[in-house]
C-alpha cells in the first residue's frame, strides 16, 4: 500500500517542531529567474496541508520576481538533529487575499510594521535609513491596527514530487520518492526508492 506523502511529512514535521532548537519550520526555497539564474534562501513554512506548502513574502522581492517569470520551485527541509531532510518540487501560486490577511494579523506588530518599512531585496544605503523608515511607519499606525501592505502576500507550493531522506550509518542512506500521478488525480502518487 502506498502511503500519502503528506502523512509522512506531517509525522516528520511534528517531530521536528519538538526537537529542533530553532525554527523547525525553516525551509530553503530555490527559484530561477528569467535568465536561468537559480537563487536559494531560507523562509518559514506558515501553513501546509493537502493543497500545499505556504510561505509569505514581499511581492516585490527577488524571490517573487523569480516566481512571476517561472512559478516552478523546490523547497527543502533539513532537520540536523533528526538526521532527516525532505525535498519537495512543484508549482507556486499566490494565496488568496483572505488567506494573506488572516495570516498577517497573527504576526507581531513590529513584523507587521516591518512589512511596510522594507523594500525587500532592494539596495539599502545604511541601516539607519531602514530604522528611520520603521519609526515613520510606527508613527503612522500609532493607535490603530496595521493593515496588510498591498505588496505583501503569500505563495503556496503545490507538490509534484517528494523525496524523504533518512541518514543511515556509513552513508547507506534511505531515499524514498513520491511522484504525483499524471492521470489528473491529485491524490494519486507513485512511490519508489533511490540509491543513496
Amino acid at each position: 500500500m502506498t502511503l500519502n506523502p503528506f502523512s509522512i511529512f506531517d509525522s516528520w514535521f511534528a517531530e521536528a517542531r519538538e526537537t529542533e532548537l530553532n525554527d523547525g519550520n525553516a525551509m530553503t526555497i530555490a527559484t530561477v529567474d528569467a535568465s536561468g539564474q537559480p537563487a536559494a534562501r531560507m523562509v518559514l513554512l506558515k501553513g501546509h496541508g493537502p493543497d500545499g506548502f505556504i510561505f509569505y513574502t514581499n511581492q516585490e522581492s527577488r524571490k517573487a520576481t523569480d516566481i512571476a517569470v517561472n512559478p516552478k520551485a523546490a523547497i527543502l527541509f533539513h532537520w540536523k538533529s533528526l538526521r532527516r531532510q525532505i525535498r519537495i518540487e512543484g508549482n507556486l501560486s499566490a494565496v488568496s487575499d483572505e488567506t494573506a490577511d488572516a495570516y498577517f494579523v497573527t504576526r507581531s506588530r513590529d513584523s507587521q510594521l516591518g512589512a511596510w518599512a522594507s523594500d525587500q531585496s532592494r539596495p539599502l544605503d545604511s541601516r539607519a535609513t531602514f530604522e528611520a523608515r520603521f519609526e515613520e511607519v510606527k508613527a503612522r499606525f500609532e493607535g490603530q491596527n496595521v493593515t496588510r501592505p498591498p505588496h505583501w502576500s503569500g505563495y503556496c507550493l503545490t507538490p509534484e514530487r517528494f523525496e524523504f531522506w533518512q541518514d543511515r550509518e556509513h552513508r547507506l542512506h534511505e531515499r524514498r520518492i513520491f511522484v504525483r500521478a499524471t492521470d489528473g488525480d491529485r491524490d494519486s502518487w507513485s512511490e519508489g526508492m533511490l540509491y543513496p
